[in-house]
């Protein structure tokens, strides 16, 4: 469907600029859209495997392990259903890191991981359980501290401050996170009581 879409307005942009003789200004944007898009994917990857190589590094010297330990308390208040010593608990710590830091695609991989070994722990795989749910919710609302990506593209971009977002960033995606987790509960003990 975003495809449809997406190929639709292209197509009606094109249209029109050449509708309004303007083809050669449509040809000159293609060509620089498309320059500017390889460099910022290129930037970016080196930011995702800058990440994600950390990620691994933390993981292997198990660093990891011992963030689990010291922020087991709270994410066993998040995730109770989850055993202490789960691997999903690390993955999960590792995707809440990465969306904190402002790195949506790097989390996303730490995400479908923790996804997949949280399935592990279902009991009827045709249905998420509750904490594949709340971790959807943490993850979609995306607390985030610093957004690099956001603040790499403006710097790309040539904003004067490209770091002025931060503490709106910080505000809004703390609202999102206290309201996706509050909904969270207040659906999830409708759904017991029912």
């Amino acid at each position: 469907m975003i495809n449809t879409l997406w190929l639709a307005l292209i197509t009606i942009g094109i249209v029109y600029g050449i509708l309004a003789g303007n083809v050669s200004q449509v040809t000159a944007a293609i060509f620089s859209s498309a320059e500017l898009a390889v460099q910022l994917i290129l930037g970016m990857v080196g930011v995702m495997a800058f990440w994600l190589g950390l990620a691994k590094v933390a993981e292997s010297s198990g660093l990891l392990e011992k963030s689990i330990r010291i922020f087991n308390p709270l994410v066993r208040r998040i995730f109770p259903s989850v055993p202490s010593r789960h691997p999903a608990l690390g993955s999960i710590l590792l995707n809440l890191t990465a969306n904190f830091l402002g790195l949506g695609n790097a989390a996303t991989p730490f995400g479908l991981r923790a996804m997949r070994q949280m399935q592990s722990l279902n009991p009827c795989p045709h249905e998420a359980t509750d904490a594949m749910c709340t971790f959807l919710a943490i993850n979609t609302s995306g607390l985030t501290l610093i957004p690099t990506m956001v603040i790499a593209v403006r710097a790309a971009q040539g904003s004067q401050d490209p770091t002025e977002i931060i503490g709106v960033t910080l505000l809004t995606t703390l609202t999102a996170t206290t309201v996706a987790l509050l909904v969270d509960r207040l659906f999830r003990s409708k759904g017991r009581s029912r």
